[in-house]
């Protein structure tokens, strides 16, 4: 069984046991999560699927822990005017297990 929610704008494909990445959410870890915008749910061959949401049906998460992402470099440069500026930014994510899906 599998589903697809929607979570800050982006799309994710689940399943029971699955780990996910999602935006930072200053939780403790153990806390539970429910998501309630499910976009469809699979099951074999059968696949249910909303318009745009699905009512009654929702994803429940434990937070495992919070995350960083991989550092990206931002490097400024113009040219002939001897000017540069690099500096680096790290997301924070937080990790969340996928522990059961309604609906």
């Amino acid at each position: 069984m599998y589903a697809i929610i929607k979570n800050g704008g982006r799309q994710f494909k689940v399943e029971v046991a699955t780990k996910l990445m999602i935006d930072y959410r200053p939780e403790e870890p153990g806390t539970i999560i429910e998501f309630s915008d499910v976009l469809a749910i699979g099951n074999g061959n059968e696949v249910k699927l909303g318009q745009p949401t699905l009512d009654n049906a929702k994803v429940v998460a434990e937070v495992i822990s919070d995350a960083k992402g991989p550092k990206l470099t931002i490097a400024k440069f113009r040219r002939r005017k001897n000017s540069k500026r690099k500096t680096g930014h790290r997301q924070i994510y937080t990790l969340v297990k996928i522990n059961e899906i309604v609906g």
